[in-house]
């Protein structure tokens, strides 16, 4: 008897150790649909899109996903987060100009506030996610 499953597959990547702990210890929901994303950003509040790129090449990627609780704690939980599925962070980079990863969208519901790409300063974090949380949603 032969298996005929397809073996050209290439297997699903499992995320880097420090992507998965985002979603298995903070319980940041993963965004794998544009139809999550949507709903994500529909609820009341800011919220936080993280687009780690590829962990594999991008040695910033674990940084990032560090430094992504630290930085909610530091604004006292002001913004809830997400961790973007590798089928549509293409397409959400390209949408929100934010072409660099690691990339850390901001929004207010679904209005876009800004984001900061690539691992910064933290005095460069503060700075701009504290002015993100200063803008109104249109």
């Amino acid at each position: 008897m032969h298996d005929h499953a397809p073996h050209d597959l290439p297997p699903a990547a499992a995320p880097h150790p420090l992507i998965a702990r985002l979603t298995q210890e903070f319980g940041y929901p993963r965004l794998a649909h544009a139809d999550d994303v949507a709903a994500f950003l529909d609820r009341p509040g800011v919220h936080c899109l993280f687009i780690p790129g590829d962990a594999r090449r991008n040695l910033e990627t674990a940084d990032a996903a560090v430094i992504l609780p630290e930085l909610r704690l530091a604004f006292q939980n002001a913004f809830d987060c997400a961790v973007i599925g590798d089928a549509i962070e293409a397409a959400l980079r390209e949408e929100y100009r934010a072409l660099k990863t690691p990339g850390l969208l901001f929004f207010r519901q679904t209005a876009f506030l800004g984001a900061v790409e690539k691992v910064r300063d933290w005095s460069d974090y503060l700075a701009r996610i504290t002015h993100f949380l200063s803008l109104k949603a249109a």
